[in-house]
């Protein structure tokens, strides 16, 4: 069971003041290729494994979004870790269907 769950919001300043969007994207494409486990939500992306790993993934969606030709980036980001393990699963299963 994994340790750790970070919640990240990037918001990336575009060249010219263009939408964001396509870097957020760009950011989830790095957070999908990681092979960790994450969900999408509307404000943030939760992932879900060892805080050492979801630290570089968030390395990485960094330098994806310099690539892409972002300035400057900001995120925001939530850590809960718990070394008895925790899961997003656990914390949320009363309010799921």
């Amino acid at each position: 069971m994994a340790h750790t769950l970070l919640s990240i919001q990037v918001i990336p300043k575009t060249p010219n003041n263009e939408d964001s969007y396509a870097y957020v994207d760009r950011a989830i494409e790095v957070i999908q290729k990681s092979g960790v486990k994450y969900e999408v939500h509307p404000l943030e992306t939760t992932m879900e494994g060892e805080l050492e790993e979801l630290l570089d993934v968030v390395c990485r969606m960094h330098e994806a979004l310099v690539e892409a030709g972002s300035p400057s980036i900001i995120s925001q980001i939530k850590i809960a870790h718990r070394p008895g393990g925790i899961s997003m699963e656990r914390l949320t299963e009363k309010y799921r269907p």
